[in-house]
C-alpha cells in the first residue's frame, strides 16, 4: 500500500532507495510508524491524561500544540499515497479496477466500524467514505484536482460562515450518553452508546452532514504527490517540498498566534481558519518534508528510524490494537486510569516501544501485518501468502 514498484526505484537515483523486497519506499513506513507513535501518545493524552498542574502541564501543551492533529494529518496523506499506489498498480498490471479498490474500502469501513463501536475512535471508516472519492477523480488533471481540494477544505467553514451553525456536528445528547457509559463498567451499555452515535453521525438527515473535511483534502495531497514522484525523487522537487513546509508552518504559527483568538462562535471560527486554509493541522506538511528530506539527502538515518519503519509496515494491525488498550485502559469496564502527563508520555512510549519491537519480530517471519493480510486477502478476494 506504500510505495513504487520496485523498478521505478531502483532506476532513479534522486529517490530514496528501498532495500525492502517487495519494492516499498523506507520513508513512507517510517513516516507511518511516526504517525502512530504520534497516535498512540496524542490518545493517551486525550483518554488517560489527568491535570497535574506545575511543569507537567508543559508537556500536556507540548502535545496538544505539537502533536494533536499533525500525527492524524500524516496518517491521512499517507492513506491517500497508499490508495492512489493501489489504483496505480491495478491501472499497470492492467487489472480491473473498481471491484478491486471497492472491495478494499469496503474491508476498511469494517474494521473502521470495529474501531468506532467497539473502541470509540472514528478515523478508518471517515478513510473509507473519502477513498470512494479518490476512485472518481483519479484520473482528474493537477488543476482539478487541487482545485478540488480547495474546495474541500472551504466547505465546511463556508457552511459554518453562512448558516452561522456547524449542522454537521453529532446530537450532544448521544455524545453524552457515550461519555456516561463510558465511566460505566458495562461494556454492552457502551457499546449500544457508540452505535447510537456512530448512525447518527453516518445516516444523515441533513445535507450539510455530507460536507467533505481535511481527510479529503490530504487524501487528494497525497494523491498527487505520488503522480507527481514527491516522494520518489524529492530531490527534484526541492523547491515543491520546501514551499509547502514552509506553507505548513506558517498556518500553524498563524493560527497559534493570531486567529484562534478570534474563534467565538461558529462564524468566526471559519474566519479564524481562514475558511478553512489556514489551519495549524498543516504543521503535518512541515513534518512530512522535514522525513523525506532527511532520509533524502542523509540516508543513514533509514537504518537508525529502522524501528519506526517497522511498526509502520504493520500500522493497520498496530492502530487498531493500540486503539483497543487505550479504551481498555480508560474506560469503567477495563481499568479506567487516569494518568498525570509524565505518567501518561512513558505509558505512550512503552506501549510504541513494545508494539514496534513486536512488529520487529513479527515481519522477520511474515510478509506483512496479521489484519493487512486480512485486509489484501479481501481486496483481491484470493488467498495471499503470509510466511515468508
Amino acid at each position: 500500500m506504500s510505495g513504487p514498484s520496485p523498478s521505478s526505484v531502483t532506476t532513479v537515483p534522486a529517490a530514496p532507495v528501498s532495500h525492502l523486497p517487495d519494492g516499498r519506499l523506507d520513508v513512507l513506513d517510517i513516516l507511518r510508524g511516526l504517525a502512530i507513535a504520534g497516535m498512540i501518545l496524542v490518545h493517551w493524552h486525550q483518554r488517560i491524561g489527568a491535570e497535574a498542574g506545575g511543569w507537567q502541564d508543559g508537556i500536556a501543551w507540548v502535545v496538544w500544540v505539537l502533536v494533536e492533529q499533525k500525527s492524524w494529518g500524516i496518517f491521512a496523506f499517507l492513506f491517500g499515497v497508499g490508495f492512489a499506489v493501489l489504483l496505480r498498480r491495478l491501472e499497470d498490471r492492467g487489472e480491473v479496477v473498481v471491484p478491486i479498490y471497492l472491495r478494499r474500502l469496503a474491508a476498511l469501513a469494517l474494521f473502521g466500524i470495529v474501531a468506532e463501536v467497539g473502541f470509540g475512535f472514528n478515523v478508518l471508516f471517515q478513510y473509507a467514505c473519502w477513498g470512494l472519492v479518490l476512485l472518481a477523480v483519479r484520473r482528474w488533471s493537477t488543476g482539478a484536482l487541487l482545485a478540488l481540494a480547495l474546495g474541500a477544505a472551504c466547505a465546511r467553514p463556508l457552511v459554518a460562515w453562512w448558516t452561522g451553525t456547524m449542522p454537521w456536528a453529532p446530537d450532544q445528547s448521544l455524545t453524552q450518553a457515550v461519555a456516561t457509559a463510558a465511566q460505566g463498567s458495562d461494556y454492552g451499555a457502551l457499546a449500544s452508546a457508540r452505535w447510537a452515535l456512530f448512525q447518527e453521525a453516518r445516516i444523515p438527515d441533513t445535507w450539510p452532514e455530507l460536507l467533505p473535511d481535511t481527510n479529503l483534502v490530504l487524501f487528494i495531497l497525497g494523491l498527487l504527490a505520488l503522480r507527481h514522484q514527491v516522494i520518489e525523487q524529492p530531490k527534484r522537487h526541492l523547491r515543491l517540498i520546501a514551499g509547502w513546509m514552509s506553507f505548513g508552518l506558517l498556518a500553524w504559527a498563524a493560527w497559534w498566534l493570531v486567529l484562534r483568538h478570534l474563534a467565538s462562535d461558529a462564524r468566526t471560527d471559519a474566519l479564524a481558519s481562514g475558511f478553512g486554509l489556514i489551519q495549524e493541522q498543516w504543521l503535518c506538511f512541515t513534518y512530512i518534508g522535514a522525513v523525506v528530506l532527511l532520509l533524502a539527502y542523509r540516508p543513514w538515518w533509514t537504518e537508525r528510524l529502522a524501528l519506526f519503519g517497522a511498526a509502520g509496515r504493520v500500522a493497520l494491525t498496530n492502530y487498531l490494537l493500540q486503539v483497543a488498550v487505550v479504551d481498555l485502559l480508560a474506560s469503567g469496564y477495563g481499568l479506567g486510569l487516569r494518568l498525570a502527563p509524565a505518567a501518561y508520555l512513558l505509558g505512550a512510549v512503552l506501549l510504541f516501544t513494545a508494539q514496534a519491537l513486536a512488529s520487529r519480530a513479527w515481519l522477520e517471519r511474515y510478509r506483512m501485518g496479521p489484519l493487512e493480510w486480512v485486509w489484501r486477502v479481501i481486496t483481491y478476494w484470493r488467498p495471499q501468502p503470509l510466511r515468508r
